[in-house]
C-alpha cells in the first residue's frame, strides 16, 4: 500500500486518510457518541463520550500517518488502549459478550466511511476506492485492539474475582484473646497456600496473637508442595512470634505424610481444633475442667 507521495504528487491513500481523520476529528466523535460502544459506557455526559472517541480518532489518525494500518502494535494505539480497556471492562460488566462488542465496534466504521466519501467526492474513483480500502483495513485493526483489551480486561477480572474467592475461602477466626485459627476446607494447592500463608500473617499482626491454630479437618488430600506450604507458614508465623499450631490431621493425610517422607517433626499437631484450642488456652495459663454436671444423666 503506497504511504509516500506519487510520481503525480499526489498523497497515498493512508496518508490521506490520516489527514482526513484529522480534519473530520469532530464530526466523526459527534457521531461516534451515539453509537451503542460509547453510548452505553458514558452515561452521565454526552461531552464525556464525544471526547472518548475523539482521542481514538486522534490514535487512527496517527495509526494511518505512520502507514502501519494493519498493525495493532502501532504506536498510535497506545494512548487509547487504556481507554478501550475501561470501555471494555464496562460492556463486559454490563453483560455484553466479545461478540456483542465486535459488532458496535464494526458499526463504527460505516458513519466514518461515509464522511470520507463525501471528503473525496471529487477525487478519482479508484482513489476513493483506495482510501476507502485503507479506512477499512484501519477500522478492523482497531477492532482486534479492542478484542485485544476485551480479553485481558476479562482475564484480569476473573484472577480478581478468583483471588477475592479465596480470600473468602480461608476466614481467620479470633478464638480467644491471643489465639486465631483458620479453618481450611477444600482442596489446598500453591496459590490458596500462599493466601493461607498472608491471611494468617496478617492476623497475628492485627490480633497481636500468641498462638494460631491451621485446622485442616476439611482437607481431602495433602501433598508434599501443599506440606511445604504449611510448614513455610508454621515457620513464618514463628518469625512473627507465634506459634503455630496444625489441627485436625486425619488417618489418611497422616499415612500420606508419611509414605511422603515428610518431616513434620518440628511442627506442633493436635488432633482436633477443640484440642489445639485447649493446648493454646493451657499455655496461656488458662485451666480447662470438664463439667461434671453435663455427663450425669437427668
Amino acid at each position: 500500500m503506497p504511504e509516500q507521495q506519487t510520481a503525480e504528487g499526489r498523497i497515498g491513500p493512508a496518508e490521506e486518510v490520516g489527514d482526513f481523520l484529522r480534519l473530520r476529528r469532530e464530526q466523526i466523535a459527534q457521531r461516534w457518541a451515539d453509537a451503542a460502544v460509547f453510548r452505553t459506557v458514558f452515561t452521565v455526559s454526552r461531552d464525556e463520550a464525544v471526547e472518548a472517541g475523539r482521542a481514538v480518532v486522534e490514535a487512527l489518525a496517527a495509526v494511518a500517518s505512520s502507514g502501519r494500518v494493519e498493525d495493532s502494535e502501532a504506536d498510535g494505539f497506545t494512548v487509547v488502549r487504556e481507554q478501550l480497556a475501561r470501555t471494555a471492562h464496562s460492556r463486559a460488566r454490563a453483560g455484553a459478550t466479545i461478540g456483542q462488542i465486535s459488532a458496535e465496534m464494526d458499526a463504527l466504521r460505516q458513519p466514518v466511511t461515509d464522511l470520507l466519501l463525501e471528503e473525496l467526492s471529487g477525487k478519482p474513483a479508484e482513489h476513493r476506492r483506495e482510501c476507502a480500502t485503507t479506512l477499512a483495513v484501519l477500522m478492523g485493526t482497531l477492532r482486534v485492539v479492542m478484542l485485544e483489551t476485551t480479553t485481558i480486561s476479562g482475564q484480569e477480572l476473573i484472577n480478581r474475582q478468583r483471588l477475592e474467592m479465596l480470600e473468602i475461602a480461608t476466614p481467620v477466626i479470633k478464638l480467644w484473646e491471643g489465639i486465631v485459627a483458620v479453618p481450611l476446607i477444600g482442596t489446598l494447592d500453591s496459590a490458596r497456600s500462599q493466601v493461607v500463608m498472608e491471611t494468617l500473617l496478617d492476623a497475628v499482626v492485627e490480633q497481636h496473637a500468641r498462638f494460631a491454630i491451621l485446622d485442616i479437618t476439611g482437607v481431602p488430600t495433602v501433598d508434599s508442595l501443599v506440606a511445604q506450604h504449611l510448614m513455610k507458614t508454621v515457620a513464618a508465623a514463628r518469625l512473627m512470634g507465634a506459634e503455630c499450631i496444625v489441627s485436625g490431621i486425619r488417618p489418611a493425610i497422616a499415612q500420606t505424610i508419611v509414605h511422603l517422607g515428610i518431616d513434620l517433626s518440628s511442627v506442633l499437631t493436635r488432633a482436633s481444633l477443640a484440642d489445639a484450642l485447649a493446648y493454646a488456652l493451657q499455655q496461656q495459663g488458662a485451666h480447662i475442667v470438664a463439667n461434671p454436671a453435663a455427663a450425669e444423666p437427668r
